[in-house]
């Protein structure tokens, strides 16, 4: 029995049976605003990921030059003997051998010259003084510097050369 006296069967029953309109509006403006954030982040990835691989290979190639530099005495490789001066075994003064032999006991310092990831260049491993159809860095045999031979800029508008 209820408070008035009637039986509990007899009370209307009522039921819900769905979202209410503002309910609907609510999600759909939460859904909206998520899209509006996530979308340009996600759209950016694959230049963000070739921008952080160029760096990556730069920082690599760089730190295999400065170790190749320390164990030969102050030395560093030469432009038309980089690549396999780098990923070659070398002796003392810089000769290259595919094995390790008892003179030639430094290195390698790279399994291979990475391909270059963006830009006219893209795909490109070759490394020399100048640009030209294949070279995708540009090396510096006098003070060891390797910039990257892509034009343009990154998302932040650093010149991928700047690297």
């Amino acid at each position: 029995m209820t408070s008035l006296g009637l039986p509990m069967t007899n009370l209307p029953m009522t039921t819900r049976r769905g979202f209410s309109l503002i309910e609907l509006v609510v999600v759909v403006v939460i859904l909206g605003l998520i899209a509006a954030i996530a979308i340009p982040r996600t759209s950016r990835g694959a230049e963000g990921a070739a921008d952080s691989a160029l760096a990556a290979d730069l920082a690599t190639m760089r730190n295999a030059i400065e170790l190749y530099r320390t164990e030969h005495g102050g030395a560093i490789p030469a432009v038309l003997t980089f690549e396999d001066q780098l990923t070659q075994y070398t002796n003392g003064a810089g000769g290259t051998s595919a094995t390790k032999t008892t003179t030639h006991i430094y290195g390698p310092y790279l399994s291979a010259i990475p391909a270059i990831k963006l830009g006219a260049r893209k795909g490109s491993n070759g490394v020399a003084a100048a640009d030209a159809a294949g070279i995708g860095w540009i090396y510096d045999a006098s003070t060891g510097a390797l910039p990257a031979n892509a034009s343009g800029n990154d998302a932040r508008g650093v010149a991928y050369s700047s690297y």
